[in-house]
């Protein structure tokens, strides 16, 4: 946290409605440092560039508020408050139009979340969308890269989860207050993001999830990152709202293809028409953003050889769930056999269960 003697001006009037970017700019202006600005009267609020309505509400609001118990508030909840004068505040943020005055953080943000993509999608993420989620997520946090979403259900949720099993740094921006974790039973997932990364928001402590929030905080997430992956979004997707921020503040928009019947991928197919980049693989990522050299590639481990049985079994299977009862009949190899295999197979990384006793292909199975 900055060692600023007017931090706490800062989070007190972040409390109250209506200061945003600009008037945070004109009292900075205007007085200097933010606890000159605490105390004034409405005269020199007016004289400070000030409309009436924010001039009313800070008098009525500020005798309600104790900045420096919210400050301590913050620090019994582990939040760091980070001003856009802090060194800590992310430079990437920085260069957004409307910047958060308060970025509140638990966790830790390193220099290195510079390179970050922020991967999003629907809540109803198909089987198709989850494995191709996870394919890409697992290369882009091997290769260093900090994954940014928004803990919501679906793809967000594979994006950090993902992240975390491959040992790579993950953000989540919120949008509520950081004394609270929507959706709730997300609770252990925003936990273990804490330790690997961080969650974020510009909204103060006590804020509830309320719908007109997420839009607002999809500025911080495409703001936060070099540029943004849609995995599945239908036409009414909040995915596509993260895209075109991304765009308003110069950063790369990636969408994933899928099938032209599927509503789930409408709206990533118009942004592909729209421009942009359609992606396969995350080297489709970081070849668009010139990160290919400056990332580490993990090294390869080349796979044991597979078996005739092994071989037969992957015969059988897709990037389409099929289940264990057809990958026997096709086969004619006995359950058990194709059970134990399929176990073997999946510890090896190269067949995914989707779920209900179906399985896919991995991204890039052994079929030497």
């Amino acid at each position: 946290m900055a060692k600023m003697t007017d931090l706490p001006y800062w989070v007190g009037l972040n409390l109250i409605p209506g200061i945003g970017r600009v008037k945070f700019s004109l009292l900075e202006t205007y007085f200097g440092d933010l606890a000159q600005a605490w105390k004034a009267g409405a005269g020199e609020l007016k004289s400070a560039g000030l409309d009436g309505r924010t001039i009313a509400a800070i008098i009525a609001k500020r005798p309600q508020i104790s900045p420096q118990a919210e400050l301590e508030r913050l620090e019994r909840h582990r939040v760091k408050a980070l001003t856009w004068k802090d060194p800590a505040y992310p430079p990437r943020l920085k260069q957004i139009y409307d910047l958060p005055p308060i970025l509140y953080v638990r966790g830790n943000l390193l220099p290195d979340d510079e390179w970050a993509v922020a991967v999003v999608g629907t809540r109803r993420a198909t089987s198709y969308g989850k494995a191709a989620a996870e394919d890409i997520v697992d290369d882009l946090a091997r290769s260093n890269i900090t994954i940014v979403s928004g803990l919501a259900k679906g793809i967000d949720a594979i994006a950090h989860q993902t992240a975390l099993k491959n040992g790579g740094r993950t953000i989540a921006v919120m949008g509520c207050g950081l004394d609270m974790v929507y959706p709730a039973d997300h609770l252990s997932l925003a936990r273990a993001i804490m330790e690997q990364g961080a969650l974020v928001s510009d909204y103060p402590l006590g804020t509830p999830p309320k719908a007109q929030h997420f839009p607002r905080r999809n500025r911080v997430m495409s703001g936060l990152c070099l540029g943004v992956l849609v995995i599945e979004a239908g036409e009414g997707s909040g995915a596509l709202i993260t895209a075109q921020l991304a765009l308003e503040q110069n950063r790369e928009v990636f969408a994933l293809p899928g099938p032209i019947f599927s509503p789930t991928h409408r709206g990533a197919h118009r942004l592909i028409q729209e421009g942009a980049k359609l992606v396969q693989g995350a080297q489709d990522v970081l070849e668009e953003l010139n990160l290919t050299m400056t990332c580490r590639q993990p090294e390869v481990k080349p796979l044991p050889p597979l078996s005739d049985t092994e071989s037969l079994i992957l015969c059988h299977l897709s990037t389409e769930p099929t289940h264990i009862d057809e990958v026997r009949w096709r086969s004619g190899l006995p359950m058990t056999t194709v059970s134990s295999t399929l176990a073997l197979l999946e510890l090896s990384g190269q067949v995914r269960q989707m779920g209900g006793m179906h399985y896919v292909l991995a991204s890039r199975p052994n079929t030497h």
